[in-house]
């Protein structure tokens, strides 16, 4: 049983590392290239990362879940706004009053949301 947790969680770092990339890439381009203002570039980032997260951990980790009920995709989507309203804060809080670049809070506020996703979603594909 706990060899098949760790197996999950490496699967579940995996998964969080591209939707990192995801997000993160996302980010800058929309910033840089398309000339939002970073908590856009946030929100629009945060969001399609998280779709891509859901697929991969329903396909990927937590494997043997199952067909989803309209209270796991309830939750998970739930998790997700409210995983996106911290990310939102903190991106707030280490550009505007720690003066830390967009990119490098994007890096703290990722670790903060990481141990939110991490049980919820894993609540929400389980059940």
């Amino acid at each position: 049983m706990q060899n098949d947790r760790l197996s999950e969680i490496f699967r579940f770092a995996l998964v969080g590392g591209a939707s990192f990339v995801v997000d993160y890439a996302l980010l800058y381009f929309c910033t840089e290239w398309l000339g939002f203002h970073y908590l856009y570039s946030a929100a629009i980032s945060f969001t399609v990362s998280v779709i891509v997260n859901y697929w991969l951990c329903v396909v990927f980790v937590f494997t043997g879940a199952g067909k989803q009920t309209g209270r796991q995709a309830a939750l998970f989507i739930g998790s997700s706004v409210a995983g996106l309203g911290i990310n939102q804060v903190c991106m707030w809080l280490f550009v505007e009053k720690f003066g830390l670049h967009y990119m490098l809070a994007k890096i703290a506020a990722t670790f903060i949301v990481m141990f939110w996703n991490y049980v919820m979603k894993r609540k929400a594909v389980r059940g």
